[in-house]
């Protein structure tokens, strides 16, 4: 069950802007929130007493809160993986490592008394299977993702794609985070490009970066890492379908009526004995035996990567189904053009072709 989550920085800003945003994420069901205790430079009591406040407010609202945590802070709060009393205080759900302690150490902080969850550092290789074999609780083990303040420092595909079969090999929760493109966001450091994981996701719509995330069905919860996104971003989180793989289409001029209901009437799924040419939902033309879908003339002599083409009368036995072009084929006249993934969402349909029989729906432009 994916969750949506945003993320909040007391010390760079005041308790009521960060407790209205936290109250705007929830009107729009967001349940998990990401602070960061790595930059904070303040004494002991005060930290005690601001968050203590901070996570009453959040959990009034029906949040999960996950602090970042490294030894240094741990030593400055009088907190040892023996004892992190301090933070049920406080009361943080899940203590991020974004820095682990050594084997021994990293296995009794999973074993704590108080069942917060200790997440683990998903951008960094590290042998978390070791660990539950060798003691550590894998019910309290869950991982998160780093973000990347700096441009061009954020994961690559290849790399985070690796990092999560790991994880998921080993039944672990994960989350990552996207960006906000809201004016004067920030996080935790003085940098102010965006705080995504993924670098490709830097410069995307939000609601892109995150159906993307939802495509690669490797990631759970899905957070927002800098400071404060838009109404309208939250919005538009909030309305994605997290339970499968959604792809926007720009619709040509002329559809009709039948077109309309085979794109968004149905649930779609592909085929896995797949083409290499496209991804055939066939559900559809099962109800269209005996109703006509005419041929509509489109000009292109062939359809391209990322169009949508539903087959009409011309090729009868077939009519119905519906295809997502994955390479050119001819425009022989027995297949419409109804419309075409734009191509900052071509990425989303990379995904779909690696499990062309998963179910994916289609969002209207």
């Amino acid at each position: 069950m994916h969750k949506l989550g945003i993320s909040v920085y007391p010390e760079h800003s005041t308790v009521e802007k960060d407790f209205a945003y936290m109250e705007l994420a929830a009107k729009y069901g967001f349940k998990r929130i990401f602070t960061c205790l790595l930059s904070v430079n303040k004494p002991k009591e005060e930290i005690v007493k601001e968050f203590t406040a901070f996570c009453t407010k959040a959990h009034e609202l029906g949040f999960e809160v996950a602090c970042d945590t490294a030894p240094f802070v741990f030593e400055h709060l009088g907190a040892t993986p023996e004892d992190v009393s301090i933070f049920k205080e406080m009361g943080f759900d899940i203590i991020r490592l974004d820095g682990h302690f050594d084997d021994r150490l990293d296995t009794i902080i999973t074993r704590n008394p108080y069942g917060i969850k200790i997440e683990r550092n998903g951008s960094m290789d590290s042998d978390v299977a070791g660990l539950i074999r060798h003691g550590a609780d894998p019910n309290n083990v869950i991982i998160c993702h780093n973000f990347y303040p700096e441009t061009y420092t954020g994961l690559g595909l290849k790399t985070f794609e690796n990092f999560n079969k790991l994880w998921k090999e080993s039944g672990l929760h994960t989350a990552a985070f996207v960006t906000s493109h809201n004016e004067n966001t920030y996080g935790p450091w003085p940098v102010f490009d965006g705080l995504p994981t993924l670098e490709m996701h830097r410069n995307l719509p939000i609601d892109v970066q995150a159906r993307h995330m939802v495509s690669m069905e490797l990631i759970d919860d899905i957070l927002i890492g800098n400071a404060y996104a838009t109404e309208d971003e939250l919005k538009t989180m909030s309305e994605i379908d997290l339970n499968k793989t959604t792809v926007s289409i720009d619709l040509v001029d002329g559809i009709n009526e039948e077109e309309m209901k085979v794109l968004f009437n149905y649930s779609h799924t592909g085929r896995s004995d797949a083409s290499d040419y496209m991804i055939r939902s066939s559900w559809p033309r099962m109800d269209y035996k005996e109703t006509s879908i005419p041929y509509r003339k489109c000009d292109k002599p062939t359809f391209e990567r990322g169009d949508v083409v539903i087959v009409n009368d011309n090729l009868a036995h077939y009519r119905g189904e519906c295809e997502i072009i994955l390479q050119p084929i001819e425009n022989d006249g027995r297949r419409n053009l109804v419309g075409t993934i734009p191509d900052e969402e071509l990425i989303i349909l990379d995904e779909m072709e690696k499990r062309p029989d998963h179910l994916f729906g289609f969002i209207q432009k």
